[in-house]
């Protein structure tokens, strides 16, 4: 307790509200608010290559991005599709906002899971096959759904683990537990596992005796799905940024509870995966202007960023859409041949950069 009242004091610790600095391979630039775009459709979300199609979800839609550029809808389901992952045996699996994981095509067609073991399925946030028999899922939170994120943020939420499940089975293993918002995972080439948490901004590997480690730490944004890219790349897409007033909040404890019990979460203090776009959110007033024109470096609550990691976790590139951008809320992308295809769920925008 002396500890945290000298940290308060001093603003050291816990207490203290400084960020790492977007530099170095995360230096900021446009070159995501200046990709090509291939579609403009509402929140698009999860993309992945199925049957040698590009999908992706929408809500509670299930939606395919064709050759031409047009958007065709597949399916639609009883609740928000929340992660969509592929493998070569043709299976589909689909985490739904309701608590449920589904199984389409390949060797477990039909499978529906309400729970893993022991485990209730709340918040499902991403997974990926092991092989055609067993998944990996990320559980983000045992508290909040996936559509209370913010909340989960604002309370402190570290309920979420990762979960290995048999489906021929359904024999459950808890991989890992206790974790700030699990929200990526993918494999690594020595059967390990890289996890991102998100509200502790780093990236984890997982080795197969069950040893975790931190490999990528203190991001300046809160990280979410990893996506294996070439050879040994990880993409890494980074949903909103950190700043320091949301930080500020986070360490006022009267101020954070009242906003939490009297305030719309749409305008909280908090992260936000889209440019404002009313009057009521806060911030606005932060931003440098002139001549009408919001600068790139104004403080902000949401911005676009993806980053690319080699097999060690170490940063190379990052592709960006700053303050003044519209292209925020990345939460997927997808390595092509002719480019890395993005999703920009808070700019209701698909789009392709050459990388």
């Amino acid at each position: 307790m002396f500890t945290r009242y000298i940290d308060r004091l001093r603003g050291s610790g816990d207490a203290a509200i400084t960020l790492p600095p977007m530099d170095g391979a995360l230096r900021p630039n446009n070159r995501i608010e200046e990709a090509e775009l291939l579609v403009s459709t509402e929140a698009p979300d999860n993309l992945v290559l199925h049957d040698g199609k590009v999908l992706f979800s929408s809500g509670s839609s299930l939606r395919c991005l064709t050759a031409d550029g047009q958007v065709e809808e597949l399916d639609a389901t009883d609740s928000t599709i929340e992660f969509l992952t592929s493998h070569p045996s043709g299976a589909l699996a689909i985490g739904l906002g309701a608590g449920r994981i589904e199984i389409r095509g390949g060797p477990h067609d039909g499978k529906r899971l309400s729970a893993l073991g022991q485990t209730p399925i709340v918040a499902p946030s991403a997974a990926v096959f092991v092989d055609a028999d067993t998944l990996l899922i990320c559980l983000a939170s045992r508290q909040h759904a996936m559509g209370e994120w913010k909340r989960d943020l604002m309370t402190f939420g570290a309920t979420g683990s990762v979960m290995k499940i048999d489906l021929r089975t359904e024999e459950a293993i808890c991989i890992a537990q206790n974790l700030a918002f699990p929200s990526g995972v993918a494999l690594k080439p020595d059967g390990g596992i890289l996890v991102s948490e998100s509200w502790k901004h780093r990236v984890l590997s997982i080795a197969e005796d069950g040893k975790i480690t931190p490999v990528l730490d203190e991001l300046p944004g809160y990280p979410s799905r990893l996506v294996p890219g070439a050879g040994n790349d990880i993409w890494m897409c980074v949903f909103a940024p950190r700043t320091q007033l949301i930080e500020f909040v986070l360490r006022e404890n009267e101020y954070r509870k009242r906003m939490i019990a009297e305030i719309d979460p749409e305008y909280w203090l908090a992260p936000s995966l889209h440019y404002p776009n009313s009057y009521l959110e806060p911030m606005q007033g932060g931003g440098l202007k002139q001549l009408g024109e919001l600068k790139p470096w104004a403080p902000s609550r949401s911005i676009g960023l993806v980053v690319r990691l080699d097999g060690e976790g170490t940063p190379w590139e990052s592709l960006h859409s700053r303050a003044d951008g519209r292209r925020h809320g990345v939460t997927s992308c997808l390595p092509t041949d002719e480019g890395l295809v993005i999703a920009s769920k808070g700019g209701d925008a698909i789009v392709r950069a050459i990388t």
